[in-house]
């Protein structure tokens, strides 16, 4: 189960990472922007690390409030979580939601599985 959810987190940062930088070269160009709300999102369900790469690196979105505390804040909430995970404090609540849920992953992938 930690597997998914590390695979979810890279994922999730990438695509808030790509988000940011598409929204930087459209604003740049005059062009149709992302919501912030989207790039909000993205960060809330686990791209924050990936939203806030990006502001930097391309300089979108540094100084826009309430965006850039809300970005800080879920960065911050995102760096918390993921070295209470690193030293183990979440095992067990993984732990017990992966003995609930296991027979719905399982059967989610074989369905993945067979529909391919």
């Amino acid at each position: 189960m930690t597997a998914y959810i590390l695979y979810w987190l890279i994922a999730a940062n990438l695509i808030a990472f790509a988000l940011m930088v598409i929204d930087k070269r459209r604003a740049d160009k005059g062009l149709w922007r992302i919501r912030e709300a989207t790039l909000l999102d993205w960060a809330r369900i686990g791209g924050a690390i990936g939203t806030v790469a990006a502001s930097r690196l391309v300089r979108h979105k540094t100084r826009k409030q309430p965006f850039a505390d809300d970005m800080h804040f879920l960065f911050a909430m995102e760096v918390v979580l993921l070295t209470l995970w690193a030293f183990g404090l979440f095992d067990p609540v993984l732990s017990e939601a992966e003995s609930k849920l296991g027979p719905f992953v399982s059967t989610a992938l074989a369905y993945l599985r067979a529909a391919t």
